[in-house]
């Protein structure tokens, strides 16, 4: 066979398959293998043709964009066609872009003063739309398609919040043709997938998925439901005259308001370009939306007109993408590793494969109910997504590619680590008078600290920099203590003796006595490290500083009945029985006796926070008793009847019978609840700890002292250069204020330090209070001092 005929046969093949996936990618919006896949058959069929060119015919990927309009949508024929982009690679690919640019523009190579002028955007990872305004009304919106034919898609871009139903200011163009990219943030994404979740349904892939299936719905409301945004590039059609700059028509759009990106800029020369690529992706991970590279354009619209274009791209536009998230590689196997709270997690051992720069060869798979949902097995080929420093994932399995060898993956019977047998949690709904028990999607270990892969978890957790902050004393170094018996418990790091420590691998004198000083420089810790150092279940950083605020004391912490803490803003039902349940494990209350013994003197405690004092409600207890067929109306109205518990303990059938605001069932239900001895105990015992507490409605109020931020939330971004972000969180809190990671109308302050971006430019449009480092400190002192 001659390499003719050869190059014909792989051609076909490889337009076929492109084929394909451009259906399942443009039409079905459900890709079966990642964007680097892809291109790499895209970039060998582009070689093939170029090598030989009379085999290239029109039909070819290569000589069109995309794929079929939808035929439950009308069509749109695009009277400019919506090209696709170039693609840059690597490095070299941006250079050669910039070096054909200059020669296209016959400009002298080497001449720094005749740079090419570039805009310079992120590309957003969404799904390209062209709106079109007639007289300043928007009359249609619609998919690129395959370029010439897209569908109309008018009735659901119509409900994206920030696309203007019509222009706004004045000097627009008769007609206006609009194209950008409609996107969904991070935020809502996540959001989106957990209703998807809540409702039983199938969550979505990815934000880009997820953008492209909300404006493929025939029902408009849905799309409506949807948290979309539009972010505008540039104008197809445009019966008018616009500005003579690629920056300078975006600018214009954003007058008429149209968004445009935030993170818009002019580049002069391909130097310039390098460093914004850069410098956006060490952001990228920041930003709240996907991106997948730079796109480039030359800034000049009368250079764009004198460049022209190919076939199915412009000359001076590129995309320079960044390296592949995502991959496809095979399944090995899957390993079982145990958690620091007993849980047993898969993780895929997978056939290394470069993501993003990166050798993978493993990656979560989250839970067993994550293997059933994406039906994986061993042997199949998977698709892998790495994002910054963000664990490796499978994201689903080219089904396609299934070996009939493949084999199920099954949990084990015992732990991989200690052998203590594995028992699948139960996942408990308490409603009224009931509990609803269901099963959950994590396996754990019952071995607890007997096990020593939790053991080793637990003490890694207890020492990290949020918790205990014991410096020195890293996972490799808790790993020995372990192995060797030194350390069982948390506590048993406040016995550990200079010997114990310098015969430990990788210790000398010098060292062995700076952790030992490092240990003992950490038995006075606050009381929300403390807490959050216990490791308890569901109780991260945030709920330990709540706790250790509103309750004041390890005391009252410990003490306090599930129903207690729901009182606490954001601690639900089952966070609160995680507590209370941790509290009163005999082995756990040993640990903490010890650590006291020990020397560990926890500091802040005091009285409960003035906010809770006297704050609850006779029928607010009432509702938490979960009485059946008595709701928070029922409650309310059996507070106002009888004034106290023990009076509607002891309210007989006749006293029930005349009481207004109850029907007959819930009066015989709260006569047998509280006829029940347990029952009328556990009352008794909840209004006691209120009062104990002080949280009682006849206990003493008090006014909230000290505290001069109670009430603000604040923003930290940017670098601080005299402090870190989290000592400058930490003093924030001590006096009183929330520090948020987001930005929103009700922030009250936002301290920007060198490289803030996005969040700072969001606080400047919502017209908030803006803090630089200097400021800051000179406010931390007037409120501190």
């Amino acid at each position: 066979m001659s390499a003719a005929e050869t190059a014909a046969e792989r051609i076909a093949q490889l337009r076929s398959e492109i084929d394909a996936h451009n259906y399942r990618y443009y039409v079905l919006d459900e890709p079966s293998v990642p964007d680097a896949e892809y291109d790499r058959l895209f970039q060998e069929l582009q070689a093939l043709e170029t090598d030989f060119p009379q085999l290239v015919t029109p039909e070819s990927p290569t000589q069109r964009v995309g794929g079929q309009a939808l035929a439950a949508f009308g069509q749109v024929r695009h009277e400019l066609p919506m090209l696709s982009l170039g693609n840059a690679f690597e490095e070299q690919d941006l250079l050669d872009f910039d070096r054909r640019v200059r020669e296209g523009l016959d400009l002298p190579p080497g001449d720094l003063f005749a740079a090419v002028q570039y805009s310079c955007e992120p590309k957003l990872d969404g799904l390209a739309v062209s709106l079109l305004y007639e007289n300043g009304q928007l009359v249609r919106g619609a998919t690129r398609g395959d370029g010439s034919t897209g569908e109309d898609i008018t009735a659901n871009v119509r409900t994206v919040r920030n696309i203007p139903l019509r222009l706004q200011g004045e000097g627009w163009p008769a007609v206006l043709e609009v194209r950008g990219e409609i996107y969904m943030p991070k935020a809502g994404f996540e959001a989106l997938n957990i209703r998807q979740l809540e409702q039983g349904g199938k969550p979505f892939a990815n934000p880009r998925n997820a953008a492209a299936g909300s404006l493929r719905q025939l029902d408009p409301k849905i799309t409506a439901a949807r948290p979309l945004e539009l972010c505008a590039y540039g104008v197809g059609r445009c019966d008018g005259v616009l500005s003579d700059t690629h920056v300078g028509t975006l600018q214009a759009l954003r007058g008429w308001g149209l968004p445009i990106s935030r993170e818009l800029q002019l580049a002069d020369g391909v130097e310039a370009c390098r460093a914004y690529y850069e410098d956006i992706g060490t952001r990228r991970q920041s930003l709240p939306y996907e991106i997948d590279g730079v796109v480039f354009k030359v800034n000049s619209t009368a250079h764009q007109r004198e460049l022209g274009f190919r076939a199915r791209e412009p000359r001076w536009a590129i995309a320079h993408k960044f390296p592949a998230s995502e991959e496809i590689t095979r399944l090995l196997g899957v390993e079982f590793q145990v958690g620091r709270t007993g849980a047993i997690t898969p993780v895929a051992r997978l056939e290394p494969v470069q993501v993003a720069g990166v050798t993978v060869a493993n990656a979560t798979l989250h839970n067993m109910d994550e293997v059933a949902r994406l039906g994986v097995m061993i042997g199949d080929t998977v698709i892998v997504r790495r994002a910054g420093d963000v664990i490796p994932q499978v994201l689903g399995v080219v089904i396609e590619r299934r070996p009939a060898d493949a084999t199920a993956v099954e949990v084990p019977q015992s732990c991989p680590v200690c052998g203590s047998a594995v028992e699948r949690t139960q996942l408990i709904k308490r409603g009224k008078g009931r509990e609803t028990i269901s099963q959950g999607s994590i396996y754990r270990c019952v071995g607890r600290l007997a096990c020593q892969a939790q053991l080793k978890q637990a003490i890694i957790h207890f020492v990290s920099r949020r918790a205990m902050d014991i410096d020195g004393l890293g996972d490799k170094i808790v790993e020995q203590l372990v192995d060797r018996g030194l350390v069982k418990s948390p506590a048993d790091l406040y016995t550990l003796t200079f010997d114990d420590v310098f015969a430990l691998e990788g210790f000398a004198e010098v060292s062995t006595r700076n952790l030992l000083a490092a240990i003992d420089a950490s038995r006075e810790p606050s009381l929300a490290r403390f807490v959050f150092a216990l490791g308890i279940p569901d109780v991260g950083e945030e709920t330990a500083k709540l706790l250790a605020r509103a309750l004041g004391s390890l005391e009252r912490i410990a003490a306090a009945l599930p129903e207690v803490l729901t009182w606490l803003p954001d601690v639900g039902q089952e966070v609160a029985h995680e507590i209370y349940s941790f509290f009163n494990d005999a082995h756990n209350r040993t640990v903490i006796v010890q650590l006291r013994e020990r020397g560990v003197k926890v500091q802040e405690e005091g009285e409960l926070s003035p906010e809770y004092a006297a704050s609850t409600r006779l029928a607010e207890l009432l509702d938490k008793l979960n009485i059946p067929y008595v709701a928070a109306t029922g409650a309310r109205n059996l507070a106002e009847r009888f004034g106290s518990l023990e009076a509607i303990i002891a309210a007989d059938w006749l006293e029930l019978s005349t009481m207004k605001g109850l029907n007959e069932r819930a009066r015989q239900s709260v006569r047998q609840f509280f006829s029940n001895p347990a029952s009328a105990e556990r009352a008794r015992a909840l209004e006691a700890q209120l009062r104990a507490f002080g949280m009682h409605w006849e206990s003493e109020r008090r006014t909230a002292t000290g505290a001069p931020l109670a009430g603000q939330t604040w923003v930290l971004t940017g670098t601080l250069e005299t402090m870190s972000r989290d000592a400058a969180k930490e003093r924030l809190e001590a006096l009183g204020a929330k520090v948020s990671g987001s930005v929103s109308a009700k922030t009250h302050c936002v301290v920007a330090g060198p490289g803030a971006g996005s969040k700072l430019a969001k606080a400047n449009d919502l017209g908030l209070a803006v803090l630089d480092e200097e400021a800051f400190l000179a406010r931390l002192g007037e409120l501190e001092g």
